[in-house]
């Protein structure tokens, strides 16, 4: 029989597991009950294979594209399932897994054994493939037939902080939209407004929006930040959860009720592509 430490460590571990699991179970059911088509398709980027999940709204005309960046967990059930809820809204939506390769069998995201392990590898991706990537992604987005000509990005927590990255990387975005994430150093080459969604209890993050809102201000770029008091970090996941708790559920029907009016902007066609 094993020492009583280790079976209580053992028990942890289990139940730990068990909720992680159990977060993505519901996420899954979600997205497996959803009527949209959805495919993965395989973007080429330099010898380099990117798998992206990509969700097609139903409606008649044509509709922008919004790239989606995964959590830090990697392109999740969730991300997934985050996917399909804003291509409800009539969005197309290209969601790149940036693990792509990465995984222990040479695949992706779903190959990782363990959070941890989803974790620790994308904090190691190299930020020029992971820019790199999301050109590629952006790059599919455009040449869709029923792409109406407005690009934008969101992001999701080490996403959002890829998000504010991209929109200073490329400049053919109509809006960025970054969820708990951080900026770049330099926001000099952002050309698209950026619209940020903040949890009130998430200091790590939160003290630094004070420094972004000078550094933009001073670059002339357009910064809409907004706080969700009584939320924590990772509030569009948490708050969604069946045992979500007030403060991050208010926070997720609010922020994404925001994001769905932001997103209406861009259903207009550029003049681009009504020429």
């Amino acid at each position: 029989m094993l020492p009583r430490t280790i079976r209580a460590l053992s028990i942890i571990l289990l139940a730990a597991t068990a909720t992680v699991l159990g977060a993505q179970d519901w996420a899954k059911a979600r997205l497996d009950a959803s009527p949209r088509h959805r495919e993965y398709v395989n973007l080429k980027n330099h010898g380099r294979t990117v798998q992206a999940f990509v969700v097609y709204p139903e409606v008649k005309g044509k509709a922008p594209a919004v790239i989606l960046i995964h959590e830090i967990f990697g392109l999740s059930d969730w991300a997934k399932e985050m996917a399909d809820e804003l291509a409800a809204q009539g969005v197309i939506v290209v969601a790149p897994d940036l693990l792509s390769g990465k995984g222990p069998k040479g695949g992706g995201s779903s190959e990782f054994a363990t959070v941890d392990d989803a974790v620790k590898a994308v904090s190691m991706l190299d930020p020029d493939q992971v820019m790199s990537d999301l050109d590629a992604a952006a790059d599919y987005a455009r040449k869709i037939p029923a792409f109406n000509g407005k690009l934008a990005v969101v992001g999701f927590c080490w996403g959002g902080s890829k998000s504010f990255a991209f929109a200073a990387h490329r400049k053919d975005l109509s809006a960025a939209y970054v969820f708990y994430g951080t900026a770049p150093a330099d926001v000099s080459t952002i050309t698209a407004p950026v619209y940020g969604f903040y949890a009130g209890n998430d200091s790590r993050v939160g003290a630094t929006v004070p420094g972004t809102v000078t550094a933009m201000k001073a670059a002339g770029k357009a910064y809409d930040p907004v706080t969700y008091d009584g939320a924590g970090h990772g509030f569009m996941r948490a708050g969604e959860a069946p045992d979500a708790n007030p403060g991050n559920k208010a926070a997720r029907e609010e922020g994404f009720a925001r994001l769905v009016k932001l997103l209406d902007e861009l259903k207009t066609p550029s003049l681009s592509m009504t020429k």
